[in-house]
Parts: C-alpha cells; structure tokens; sequence
C-alpha cells in the first residue's frame, strides 16, 4: 500500500518539527504556511522543559546545538528583585527569526513539501478532511489580552533572565543570538494608549508601573524589524483537537507565557502525534483513531500543567496576588522551584 500524505496547515514549531519527524520517517508530508520565513514572532523566545528524548526524536539537536544556555532567572516587582531561582536544567534560547528559518530548511532538505504564502481555509468541511492536521497557533478569541515584542542590543541583563511584574502585566528578557535581547510582554489592554511601531512597548511598561525598565530599554538600540504585536490572545480551554479538527501546539491550548513552556509544549505535542499519523500514514489506523490518539496523548502529557498554569496565571495579574508574592518573597516562603516543576 502507498504512504497516504500527511498535511499540516501551519507552519510554527508544532507544524514544522511535527513535518519534520514525519519527513525524516519516510511519511510523505506537506506543510501550508500562510506566511514566510524568516519573520519575526511575538514570542518569550526561551524552551524550558524540552527534554533530550524529544530532541533526538524530532531531530532537532543540530538546530538548536548553538542556542544560549539560561541557568537562572530573577523576578523583579517594582524595580526591586524578589527572588533567584535556579531553573532544574538550562533552558535554551533562540530568535523564532532563525529557529523558524533553521526547521524550515530542515524539512525540505528531509523530503518534505513546502507551500509559503499559502492559506487554507478553516470554513466547515475544510476541518474535518483526512490526513489534515492543524497547527496554525492560537485560537483567536476576544480577549483584554495584548502581546508585545521587540530585540534590543546594549542592555545589560541582571541575569540569564529576568520576569518583571507589573500591574496587569509582566514581561520577560533573555539573551537570544547575536548580542540581542528579547524583550516579550504580556498585557492588559488599555485602550486610548496609542504609541508607535517601536514606543508601543514602552508606553505599555510604563503605563503599567514598570518605568524604569522601559527607560533600560530605550536607552539601548532597538531592532525595528522585530518589534511586533499579537491579540486575541485566549487562555481558556480551547477544543484540545477534539472532533472533526486534529489540532496541536498552540492551536490546541495556549498556556499562560510566565511558565516559558509554550514553545516545548509545542516540540512535545508534534512528539506526541507521530506515531499515530505514521499509523494512518502506512494504513495502520483509521482517520479517527489516529485523532483520538493523539487527543488522548496530549491530554495525559499535558492536563496537570495547563491545570496549574491556570490558577497561578490570574495572580500575576492581580494587586493583591502580587503583595502577596512580594511578601512571601520576603519571608522565603515563595516555593519557586516546585512551581516550575508544577508548569513544565
């Protein structure tokens, strides 16, 4: 029997590694991306919690073989550090400019197919067709959520990475390549707070009470290209690629950023989908059993830090839940180390 073709519609991490494995399989697999590479994204720019069994399975260990090794990280509210952790492992750091870029040229030099600038519908019938696997990022939702991202060059960092608290916001920046910084936020909407492409940042860090670290980062050399914005950010519980739609990544559930888990997230769930579309592939399994077991794959791998993920995320938010952080911050009460481990 000939390899049925796998197609996947989106070509983020979730899309390309998945491809990327496949190809490497022997699967005939093509990628649809509606956009090009390379491009920047809005995104923390760090993998925490990407084992080294994901990495050899993906083949992604020459990819990400020169990435900035982060060992600590430091929250910081109102200027003033809270706390230093010591994250479990290193977490690994590259621009999504060449990441994207990097797995791209991978999957092509493996075999696969790649379609750039080219969108697929997601209007009824289009979901539900088989061989058809969804990765096209965040469900887009109303939400009061605002993303923001910019590279700056000439900022001295306090350490491998710092997480700013603010009120209904928190940033994070962290060495990528090449001397940048990557400075990514998570905010409330304010709306009537206009600013322009490479100001909008800073007008929301500084609306938000983080002043001073909007002044470190106008003083320092700002990449125009990479300044960028995303909305419609949804934290609640998505479908998970149940049904008719077999999504993954962020197209399955988007967890909260503080946790920096959302690109490994991203690399497990492609992980986690190859053997069932292999299965498919090679007339092992039904269209809907591959579905379901990679439905039930995600949920097993993933349900205990997205449920975590889920209660802490509003205190980040909240006055009172930043006091409180603050004070048991002050008193050596604030068990970093097993939150980490809780959201990874």
């Amino acid at each position: 029997m000939t390899a049925r073709t796998v197609e996947i519609v989106g070509g983020g991490l979730a899309g390309l590694s998945l491809g990327l494995g496949l190809a490497r399989a022997g699967v005939p697999v093509r990628i649809n991306e509606a956009d090009g590479y390379p491009r920047h994204r809005v995104c923390g720019e760090f993998i925490a919690g990407l084992g080294a069994a994901t990495i050899a399975r993906l083949g992604l260990a020459s990819i990400l073989a020169d990435a900035t090794r982060l060992s600590e990280v430091v929250w910081v509210r109102g200027g003033t550090a809270l706390k230093r952790l010591r994250l479990p492992e290193p977490a690994l750091a590259v621009s999504r400019y060449r990441l994207d870029a990097r797995l791209a040229e991978a999957f092509v030099r493996a075999g696969g197919e790649l379609a750039t600038n080219r969108r697929i519908s997601d209007a009824a019938g289009a979901e539900g067709v088989e061989g058809r696997v969804w990765t096209t990022g965040r469900a887009r939702s109303p939400s009061p959520w605002l993303g923001l991202k910019l590279h700056v060059r000439g900022l001295a960092l306090a350490t491998d990475l710092e997480v700013h608290l603010g009120d209904g916001a928190y940033a994070g920046l962290s060495a990528v390549e090449d001397g940048w910084i990557n400075v990514c936020g998570l905010f409330r909407r304010r709306p009537g707070l206009a600013a322009g492409r490479e100001t909008v940042l800073l007008g929301y860090l500084r609306a938000a009470g983080m002043g001073a670290l909007a002044e470190r980062i106008a003083a320092a050399e700002i990449r125009r290209d990479s300044c960028c914005a995303v909305a419609g950010l949804g934290y609640g519980r998505a479908g998970g690629g149940r049904g008719p739609r077999p999504a993954l990544g962020d197209a399955a559930r988007l967890i909260p950023p503080f946790t920096g888990n959302g690109m490994a997230m991203a690399f497990q769930s492609a992980e986690l989908a190859l053997a069932p579309l292999r299965g498919w592939s090679e007339g092992r399994l039904a269209w809907a059993e591959a579905v379901a077991a990679m439905a039930a794959a995600r949920r097993r791998t993933f349900r205990r830090r997205l449920a975590w993920a889920d209660l802490l995320h509003p205190w980040l938010y909240s006055g009172v839940g930043q006091r409180g952080l603050v004070a048991a911050a002050r008193l050596g009460a604030v068990p970093l180390r097993r939150l980490y481990l809780a959201t990874h």
